[in-house]
């Protein structure tokens, strides 16, 4: 699975870097079916203390995942946002199941 991490009017330091694609890429071990994720890190411009946003585009077959969070950290952000694409490819993943699992029924029935 490819990769791509973007940020918002400042550059990210290596450390970030390797945070995001320890964390993005074990969702690989949930689905299989990932084609590639686009990671945009941005600063928003408010007063409160939880102003950092990741967004995650995951590319999956036949469709797309999507999760947006902010927190006071990056990692933190991550770390909600890949919590809840684990669950929305958890749903993708029993749908595919569940549907094959009809269609193999279906088949033997007289």
């Amino acid at each position: 699975m490819t990769i791509n991490i973007s940020s918002v009017h400042f550059k990210t330091d290596k450390n970030l870097e390797q945070f995001i694609n320890d964390k993005v890429s074990k969702l690989n071990k949930v689905h299989d079916g990932i084609i590639s994720s686009d990671v945009t890190l941005k600063v928003e411009n408010n007063e409160s203390p939880e102003n950092k946003t990741a967004d995650i585009r995951m590319r999956i077959k036949g469709n797309d995942a999507m999760a947006s969070k902010t927190a006071k950290s990056f990692e933190e952000a991550v770390d909600l946002a890949v919590d809840a694409l684990k669950k929305q490819l958890l749903k993708t993943k029993e749908k595919i199941q569940d549907k094959h699992k009809k269609n193999d029924g279906a088949d033997f029935e007289a």
